[in-house]
């Protein structure tokens, strides 16, 4: 009563204000039940507000009224909430319509004409805001009147406001879905709105002229509107929520033709700078290609290659190699895929084999050994362009994989002559360590006499500028580094210490020298070509053994070298056949299980077999009631299930199952309050849906959940105080942030206060998962070990577990840890006692964790034992990972397979 005389008649606005919030919360009705009798005086109060002349202070209390639930202090009110939606302000005009909404919802007795007054107030209301709110009342309460409202005006929404052309199209939407008989009546003003100026209302309105129509000028159009909108919007999040819609409309079968038409219009998207972005179109535009445009698009990747070649130096150096690379291996797979094309390819990859991005040169050479051996006919050619671009190759591992291709695919005498000449080339004059030990007497002669001219000129700047003379050293340093880069490429690599390079070269010449002594059967032809490569071993050899290179030969290369020259000296028709055919045979079974890999993945993910039993019922559309439209999906609640994370775009979800195991429990039964906690995992936030239930016969004042995180995760979202009554209970919400992959705990108390003392509960804590951000990913078996490379944490995990079969321990450890694995079935199939694999997973974050498996078993029936080695680029994932390795063999049960 106190409040009420001497706050409630306060002009103040900030007093207003909080008295709003204090009559929000503050109990209304006594314990019978009944509205207490000074809450009159609050009802008269605000009925005088409600006609106040500041529309702050209307609309406050508008929005007030919507949080009421006592039918008896609205009820005198409903006139001044009537007049308020002649208010000249629109501020007050929209609030009233939330009220009037709110009410009718809630006690639809107290102003039962609502719908008829709020369609004669939408037809004379012109501000957008008021309009909108209005809208969504009428298709919430009668949506008969909503569609007479749009009938009235159809031809003006393209000229609405983005906010109530939204509310349009998901009214349009619901009512074609409950009635597919009214799509011809609204499909137009659905195409109108494609051409809407905001974004928003083109996505939705693209979205929803699919899922209305599967006409192919629809499908068109919306897809026609996803491009424009992935080219022009500026947010790369924008862009790939898009780009997974377009890949959506791929899946169905019945539009992949059309989009087929639109593969060029795709492309334009590689204009964004983002490199996920160009990963996810490249990747479209392969799966759309057709015999029909693949010139086109092979026109357009030529392009963007030159692109990244002439802004090399401009752009991001790193960003612009793995677009290069994305390139190349699109490029790739289009010349496996439509083999005619390979003439237009081949120049322009092999252009980019000195390219000084290896990723890049590494995927060209993939794939003319993947051309050569599917495709004889281009062998000479690609023989011819590689040799022709051999003298570019600056890279060890470029060398060592281009001599490979060359000593395997040179099949007639004339290849094996200029791969001859190129590698002489390459390597400059032999014998190396006598060649270079001349070189370097003679420049130390040279040096020598001009000692006294070098300095004389450094005491004359001396003499001139009053400073010491640095320049003659900095000359000759430089002209020393130009010596460097005169060098013939494998004659340099030589230098720097890459004796790996001249063991490749070694299996190189031997197989190239057995050929050429099986096509040439002059002997003296035969010795001076096999004298030939084995001086070019020899020297590399001796040169290796020498001071002058940074790093020795190492024993391994001295013994790989030195079998091919006993092999060269001794040939026999075994060494020809391992060096001849077996290799050949090696590639071929490697390619055909990429290829049967490839081929299962594909038909996993075939969406154009759609298995219907021959007993199924045939529904047709246009003879479908209300009642058989509930099993189809309705976008727009599953997009909101979405963004709150309740459900998968793919998988169906169990809500039965799925809610309860992520229910924890955070106090127990016997204490005065009980709480549990419903954590809700969305990508980067975490959600926690607390339940707390009052066990007690008093009121809690001021109950407050306080919440800390420990590990990555950060509090966004603090709850707030409630009250809670005698054994009632209450929902609260907190939000929280997750910035990397690692394990977290969440933890905190339950603070209140009741009959004036101030109490606390401790919760249990929340163990926040690592395996909810980390899903199965894939990469070759190069980036693979480029990773393991560049990965610094690592940690090693002993295993320690009951299962006696290696195969069912691989699958226990897959399941477990969402690591897949990379290693093709064909290696791990047979029975042996021991198993090495290699395994790779992704967190959302784009944290990539590597594992490589060691296991064995020493007896049939003993446990497997080994160990799980893993990597990753931080320190908490490889930790994380870990732990969930060692929980899972102290917990979990192996799995048994059928």
């Amino acid at each position: 009563m106190t409040i009420i005389r001497f706050a409630l008649p306060c002009q103040d606005h900030q007093v207003k204000k909080l008295l709003l919030i204090f009559f929000e919360i503050v109990p209304k009705t006594s314990s019978d039940g009944k509205l207490l009798p000074e809450f009159i005086l609050v009802c008269d109060a605000y009925r005088k507000d409600l006609n106040h002349p500041n529309e702050y202070i209307r609309g406050s209390v508008l929005r007030f009224l919507c949080k009421l639930k006592e039918p008896e202090l609205l009820e005198p009110l409903m006139p001044a909430i009537r007049a308020c939606l002649e208010h000249r302000h629109s501020y007050v005009r929209r609030n009233a319509v939330l009220a009037i909404f709110t009410i009718y919802k809630n006690f639809d007795f107290l102003i039962q004409d609502a719908p008829d007054l709020i369609f004669n107030y939408l037809e004379g209301e012109q501000d957008l805001s008021c309009k909108r709110n209005a809208f969504i009342m009428l298709i919430q309460t009668d949506t008969d009147k909503a569609l007479n409202y749009l009938d009235s005006c159809i031809d003006q929404v393209s000229s609405f406001g983005d906010i109530l052309q939204l509310v349009i199209v998901e009214l349009i939407y619901k009512v074609c879905f409950s009635n597919p008989a009214e799509r011809a009546r609204f499909i137009r003003c659905i195409y109108n709105l494609l051409n809407s100026t905001s974004a928003a209302v083109r996505y939705e309105a693209a979205g929803t002229l699919v899922t209305l129509s599967g006409a192919p000028t629809a499908v068109k159009a919306a897809a026609s509107c996803y491009i424009e909108l992935i080219v022009k919007e500026s947010d790369n999040n924008v862009k790939l929520i898009v780009l997974d819609r377009l890949i959506d409309l791929k899946h169905d079968p019945n539009h992949e033709r059309i989009l087929q038409e639109l593969v060029m219009d795709i492309l334009r998207v590689l204009s964004a700078p983002d490199l996920e972005v160009r990963r996810k179109t490249l990747s479209l535009a392969l799966d759309l290609v057709s015999s029909r445009n693949v010139e086109e698009l092979v026109l357009v990747l030529k392009k963007e290659v030159q692109k990244t070649l002439a802004t090399a130096g401009t752009a991001s150096q790193d960003d612009v190699g793995k677009y290069r690379q994305l390139l190349v291996r699109t490029l790739h797979q289009c010349g496996v895929k439509f083999p005619d094309i390979n003439p237009v390819i081949m120049p322009l990859l092999l252009d980019l084999i000195g390219d000084e991005n290896e990723a890049a040169a590494q995927d060209v050479l993939v794939y003319v050994r993947e051309a050569v051996q599917r495709f004889p006919n281009l062998k000479n050619n690609l023989i011819q362009k590689l040799l022709s671009e051999f003298q570019m190759v600056r890279n060890a591992n470029i060398f060592r994989s281009s001599v490979w291709i060359l000593g395997e695919y040179c099949s007639t005498v004339e290849e094996i002559q200029g791969s001859m000449h190129a590698i002489s080339r390459s390597l400059g004059d032999i014998p190396i360590l006598e060649t270079e030990l001349r070189k370097t007497s003679a420049e130390g002669d040279g040096d020598g006499r001009n000692e006294e001219e070098e300095s004389t000129y450094a005491q004359k700047r001396v003499t001139d500028m009053g400073t010491y003379a640095s320049e003659s050293s900095y000359t000759a340093s430089k002209s020393s580094s130009k010596k460097e880069e005169l060098k013939p490429p494998l004659r340099h690599l030589l230098f720097e210490g890459n004796f790996f390079v001249g063991a490749s070269l070694a299996t190189c010449l031997t197989k190239m020298a057995l050929k050429y002594m099986s096509l040439v059967k002059d002997p003296k032809k035969q010795n001076r070509f096999v004298a030939e490569c084995m001086l070019t071993l020899t020297t590399i050899l001796h040169f290796g053994k020498s001071s002058l290179p940074k790093k020795n030969i190492s024993d391994d290369d001295v013994d790989r070298i030195a079998v091919c020259l006993k092999v060269l000296s001794e040939p026999s028709q075994l060494m020809t056949t391992v060096f001849g055919e077996n290799c050949r045979s090696s590639l071929q079974l490697m390619l055909a299980t990429l290829q049967q890999q490839e081929a299962n993945e594909m038909a996993a993910l075939d969406k154009k077999a759609v298995m219907i039993e021959t007993d199924d019922a045939i529904n047709f559309g246009q003879l479908l009631n209300r009642a058989d439209m509930s099993n189809k999906e309705n976008i727009f609640e599953a997009s909101l299930l979405q963004a709150v994370g309740s459900a998968s775009k793919k998988d169906k979800v169990d809500f039965s199952n799925t809610k309860l195991n992520k229910v924890t429990q955070l106090t127990g039964f016997s204490d005065p309050i009980y709480a549990e906690a419903y954590v809700n995992v969305n990508q980067f936030d975490i959600v926690l849906d607390i339940l707390v239930v009052n066990q007690t016969s008093d009121t809690l004042q001021n109950l407050i959940v306080e919440v800390a995180t420990l590990g990555d995760l950060k509090l966004v979202e603090k709850p707030t105080a409630v009250n809670v009554g005698p054994l009632d209970f209450c929902s609260i919400k907190a939000s929280v942030k997750v910035t990397s992959t690692e394990n977290g705990i969440i933890f905190g108390n339950i603070v209140y206060d009741v009959n004036n003392t101030h109490s606390v509960v401790v919760l249990n804590d929340i163990h926040i998962d690592v395996m909810d951000y980390i899903v199965p990913a894939s990469c070759t078996d190069v980036e693979f070990r480029k990773m393991w490379q560049e990965f610094e944490w690592e940690n090693k995990v002993s295993v320690n577990t009951s299962i006696t079969d290696l195969r069912e321990y691989l699958k226990h450890l897959c399941a477990t840890t969402n690591l897949k694995c990379l290693t093709p079935e064909k290696a791990l199939s047979g029975d042996c006692g021991f198993m090495a694999a290699n395994l790779h997973a992704r967190s959302i974050f784009g944290e990539d964790a590597l594992a490589n498996l060691s296991i064995e078993k020493l007896t049939p029936e003993s446990p497997v034992t080994g160990h799980i080695r893993l990597r990753a680029k931080s320190q908490g994932m490889a930790l994380s990972l870990g732990d969930k390795i060692n929980l899972s063999q102290k917990v979990g049960r192996p799995i048994t397979t059928n």
